[in-house]
């Protein structure tokens, strides 16, 4: 069935279509989701209210963009939902503001403890650093989809880069001793 079809089906709010519609998407929103939740747990609970709140959507697209973009748009807004009403984000006067960049070297850390690190990132860290360095998204954009200025947002990427920069070099340092140990 063509991806056009199954939207028009799920439209007409067709079971078999919703449950096609989520086995073709479900590992990849839930890859999405994942990297703005603090756990398994919590991406798993994202997922499930992003996909009733696509079936309730579903007429609201258009056939106009991605499909997958608007599907992906609608998990990170279920993420960030969860937080909004959080006060998790610092105030920062703008004179505090550094650009960090960090400098990796060529060594490769596994996938799984880089998805690790980014999840045990505070909340506040982990949104910002997800949407601007992982998701593209603005500073300008964030603040709008955060409700927080811009500077707060540069000044969040900053230290989440920080964070893990320090976790990263932790990484290196135990497993340098522990293959200079073998």
């Amino acid at each position: 069935m063509s991806l056009d079809q199954l939207i028009k089906d799920c439209k007409k709010e067709k079971p078999t279509a919703r449950e096609d519609l989520y086995r073709r998407y479900a590992s990849m929103l839930y890859s999405v989701s994942l990297k703005y939740s603090r756990n398994r747990e919590e991406a798993e609970d994202n997922l499930q209210d992003a996909f009733i709140t696509i079936f309730t959507k579903i007429g609201q697209y258009t056939f106009k963009g991605s499909f997958d973009g608007w599907l992906k748009r609608i998990v990170i807004n279920t993420a960030l939902q969860r937080y909004r009403k959080q006060p998790v984000f610092d105030i920062v006067n703008e004179d505090q503001i550094v650009d960090i960049e960090v400098e990796m070297g060529e060594e490769q850390v596994p996938l799984q403890f880089l998805l690790k690190i980014i999840q045990q990132l505070p909340d506040r860290y982990r949104l910002v650093f997800n949407l601007y360095a992982m998701d593209g998204f603005s500073h300008k954009e964030v603040g709008g989809m955060l409700q927080i200025s811009d500077n707060t947002s540069k000044s969040n990427l900053a230290r989440a880069r920080i964070i893990l920069k320090e976790k990263i070099e932790a990484y290196y340092a135990q497993n340098d001793i522990q293959s200079s140990t073998q």
